[in-house]
C-alpha cells in the first residue's frame, strides 16, 4: 500500500508540473510573444495574429491574475517536487526504474515552466519598467 501512495506522489508531483507548464505558457502567449514580435519589428504580423486569435488581447487585459495563476502554480509545482524527491522509490525493480524516470522527468517539465514563466515576467513587467 505504501509503494502505491509514493507512486500516487510522484504521478501527483508530474500533473502538478503539466499544470504549472501551461499556467506559464499563458504567461508567453500574453505578453512575451506579443512584445517580442514588436521588438523585432513584426507589427504587421502581430496583427494578423491577433486577429486571427482575437483572444490573446483578453490575456493581455488579465496579465496580472494570469501571473498570479502561474506563480502559484509554480509554488505548488515546486513543492510537489521536493516532497517527492525525498520519498523512496519502491523495492521492485521495474517499479523504481519508473519512479527515477518520472521524478526526472517531471522535474524538467518544472524547470522548463519555471524558464517560460521568468521570460514572461520580463517581458510583461520588467523590460516595460526599464523603458520609462
Amino acid at each position: 500500500m505504501k509503494k502505491n501512495n509514493e507512486l500516487e506522489a510522484i504521478n501527483l508531483s508530474k500533473r502538478t508540473s503539466f499544470i504549472s507548464l501551461f499556467t506559464s505558457g499563458g504567461t508567453i502567449i500574453c505578453c512575451a510573444l506579443p512584445a517580442l514580435l514588436v521588438s523585432i519589428g513584426a507589427g504587421a504580423a502581430l496583427s494578423s495574429f491577433i486577429s486571427v486569435f482575437p483572444q490573446i488581447v483578453w490575456l493581455s487585459i488579465y496579465k496580472i491574475p494570469i501571473f498570479i495563476g502561474a506563480f502559484s502554480m509554480l509554488l505548488i509545482a515546486g513543492y510537489m517536487q521536493w516532497r517527492a524527491k525525498n520519498m523512496p522509490c519502491p523495492a521492485d525493480k521495474r517499479l523504481a526504474q519508473q519512479c527515477i524516470r518520472a521524478r526526472k522527468v517531471s522535474l524538467w517539465i518544472y524547470c522548463i515552466a519555471v524558464v517560460i514563466f521568468c521570460i514572461g515576467l520580463i517581458f510583461a513587467f520588467v523590460l516595460p519598467y526599464l523603458m520609462r
